[in-house]
């Protein structure tokens, strides 16, 4: 097993952790291509280690975002609407580990990774209240828990009774408002799914399949304008 595939024995003996190789990755991601270059299609990793599928999946929605960003007979994509585009991109991948380091490195890689064509695309017209609230939807998105019971660990990896919830964002504005919708993870599930995730967590799935799910429950809404300073609602 190739070292950089494990952090330590002991995490591999304690949490079974062994991470995926690139070319593993790209080649499971490769069975889903349209999805993955689809800017808006969501995606869940139920086991995300410190991002090495989910940040394949970003730099794909990213090159997506350029091209839906660039208007015929032009060459550059207008920055107003790549910056909307990769917000929508980043909004829309999910993941789950039980170790906070994993959680808090995978929001860091996937941070970097949209900042970094963020500044190539949108130079002078970057905006930091934008930045601020792609980290606050990255402190949303990838959660310390335990996919297969759909709850949040303790700093001790211990299961708690309290459930993930994971935030729709969605921009059904034609401006820079983004909504906001918080569902129990264990409400987004496809029935299907739910009934697996009892045998095999899997690697990574699709969530919420509007023709195999009722409409779930919603817990909170909000709507933020990620380019004005405001709160977020917590």
């Amino acid at each position: 097993m190739a070292a950089s595939q494990i952090k330590s024995k002991q995490r591999v003996a304690e949490h079974g952790e062994v991470y995926t190789a690139e070319r593993e990755v790209n080649a499971m991601l490769d069975l889903v291509k349209q999805e993955t270059e689809r800017v808006d299609s969501r995606f869940l990793e139920p086991a995300c280690g410190d991002g090495n599928f989910v940040v394949e999946i970003l730099r794909r929605k990213l090159v997506a975002a350029r091209k839906r960003a660039t208007p015929p007979r032009r060459k550059t994509p207008v920055p107003a609407e790549f910056e909307k585009q990769s917000v929508v991109a980043v909004a829309s991948i999910y993941g789950v580990d039980l170790l906070l380091d994993n959680v808090q490195a995978c929001r860091e890689r996937l941070f970097d990774i949209w900042n970094g064509e963020y500044a190539a695309v949108c130079g002078k017209e970057t905006n930091e209240e934008c930045r601020a609230a792609v980290r606050f939807i990255l402190s949303r998105n990838i959660v310390c828990g335990n996919a297969l019971n759909m709850c949040l660990v303790d700093e001790n990896q211990k299961d708690t009774e309290e459930p993930i919830v994971f935030s729709e964002w969605t921009l059904p504005f034609n401006d820079t408002r983004i909504q906001r919708k918080d569902y129990s993870f264990k409400e987004l599930m496809p029935r299907e799914e739910k009934k697996a995730r009892t045998q095999d967590p899997g690697q990574m799935s699709l969530l919420a399949d509007e023709e195999d799910q009722v409409e779930p429950l919603l817990q909170q809404q909000y709507i933020f304008d990620y380019r004005r300073h405001q709160s977020y609602g917590g």
